[in-house]
């Protein structure tokens, strides 16, 4: 007669078995299809000003959270509005037949340090995309980035670029002379963390992407064109050609605060 513990082994044997079998034959989502479903979740983000001459202005791209919310880079986001002429923030969207919708917006919470941002825009909700982990993130990973680069010239029509990780390294790293230094770059030394290294290039307007698995679609990352070039590249005097994401662990941080749950 077998053993009962014997018998009960094997059954848990199968059954794991059976289960590693599900999870390995559970169907991922190729990039084509992760863009369709983000797609709707992408905004340009500037000002609107009724009065002058070019009343929308997109300066670069967010990302929608929690439905009425949108992530984007803190440098995106001017520093004064001339409130006299009413102008403000603006989150803008892809509209039919070539049109664009405009919606006002609020700025709810500012991270200047890991220069993020969050605004909160009028009307219904929107699509939104969801979080990922920067934990998860590893060196060699693929991943992309959809936005608006060079929006003003090429339209609001968002761009997806395929990217992956090249290192994740400390956002500044010492120079070779002291001439070299800038403030920010002195302050970002003495407490640095960390940035994904992309193998793509981001064109101005990419700033606020979101960066994103391209199994999930979920965002590991928030593009960054400006910020963490003036430290990284501070010796080079033209463009390299690399691009940089602040990890999403960031975000989480900045819509705690905000109390905006994604």
């Amino acid at each position: 007669m077998q053993p009962i513990v014997s018998t009960a082994f094997q059954a848990r044997y199968v059954l794991i078995f059976a289960l590693t079998l599900i999870a390995a034959s559970a169907p991922c989502a190729d990039l084509p299809t992760t863009v369709a479903k983000i797609k709707p979740s992408i905004l340009a983000v500037g000002t609107y000003m009724a009065v002058r001459q070019q009343q929308k202005q997109p300066a670069g791209t967010g990302f929608v959270i929690g439905g009425n919310y949108a992530v984007t880079n803190a440098h995106v986001v001017p520093r004064g509005l001339d409130e006299g002429r009413r102008e403000s923030l603006a989150v803008y969207l892809p509209a039919p037949k070539n049109r664009v919708s405009m919606r006002r917006a609020k700025l709810v919470a500012n991270d200047p340090e890991h220069d993020l941002a969050v605004l909160r825009f009028d009307g219904g909700a929107l699509p939104s995309m969801r979080l990922g982990s920067s934990k998860d993130v590893r060196e060699g990973q693929s991943a992309a980035f959809t936005g608006y680069p060079i929006l003003n010239t090429l339209g609001l029509y968002p761009a997806t670029h395929r990217a992956t990780i090249a290192a994740i390294s400390p956002v500044a790293v010492p120079v070779a002379s002291g001439r070299q230094l800038t403030p920010d770059m002195l302050k970002r030394l003495s407490d640095p963390f960390m940035v994904f290294q992309l193998d793509a290039v981001a064109y101005p307007g990419n700033s606020g992407s979101p960066l994103y698995a391209i199994e999930t679609g979920r965002v590991i990352g928030v593009i960054n064109s400006v910020y963490v070039k003036k430290t990284k590249e501070s010796a080079i005097s033209s463009p390299s050609g690399i691009s940089y994401a602040i990890p999403v662990k960031h975000v989480r941080a900045l819509l705690k605060k905000a109390k905006v749950n994604p």
